[in-house]
């Protein structure tokens, strides 16, 4: 069953993502250049929220962590845990597919200098909740790093204050609700100032497919 909450390929609604998108456009017109739609299907249990498109990654091939580092990162985790099969090859056409497993980003729109501001993450967090809402057998949520578990919590309705970010962190937002996992951000800085190692985030994966199979 396909999945996908996303604004249209034009959003208007961002109006500094619009304009950078557009001079994207412009220079690099064999990409995608538009809002990144979600990946996976809806009987996905595990959602993964990410950040915000990355400029020569997802905004270039327009899918999720598909043509960066992080996604090499994230991809082959996702295959060692069972959550994809296929081989991960740096293309939204490469035959990857996602198992019990569907990846959003917080931001559908690539921001400047991958920075995207309070507004337009409250702005683009109707399509989170849309997303969210979609996963009719929904059991754990990973959020990538410190603005995807706030904007997760607020896509909840839960309080910020009472479910404080940490990397390897397991919370149970709502009784009887998904269980919200988090993890420092995939990304090459993280990977390569050693704020998160592979061991590190395969821990926090080994820990999901415990909690999935258990439920």
């Amino acid at each position: 069953m396909a999945f996908d909450v996303s604004p249209p390929r034009d959003c208007p609604d961002c109006p500094r993502l619009a304009t950078f998108r557009a001079a994207n456009r412009a220079a690099y017109p064999d990409w995608s250049n538009a809002p990144v739609a979600s990946f996976g299907n809806a009987n996905a249990r595990l959602l993964i929220v990410g950040l915000a498109p990355g400029l020569k990654g997802a905004n270039r091939t327009g899918r999720p962590f598909t043509g960066d580092y992080a996604g090499d990162l994230l991809y082959n985790t996702l295959l060692a845990f069972g959550f994809a099969s296929g081989e991960y090859d740096h293309r939204a056409d490469d035959g990857l597919e996602l198992v019990d497993c569907a990846i959003v980003n917080a931001v559908r729109c690539v921001p400047p200098q991958n920075k995207p501001t309070p507004r337009e993450i409250a702005s683009c967090r109707v399509y989170l909740k849309g997303s969210i809402e979609a996963l009719s057998d929904l059991r754990v949520a990973l959020a990538l790093g410190r603005i995807a578990h706030e904007t997760v919590l607020r896509a909840f309705d839960a309080r910020r204050a009472s479910f404080p970010f940490a990397h390897g962190a397991r919370m149970e937002i709502r009784p009887g609700g998904p269980i919200l996992f988090d993890s420092y951000h995939c990304s090459r800085y993280n990977t390569n100032t050693g704020v998160l190692t592979e061991a590190m985030f395969r821990d926090v994966f080994a820990a999901i497919r415990k909690e999935i199979d258990l439920r």
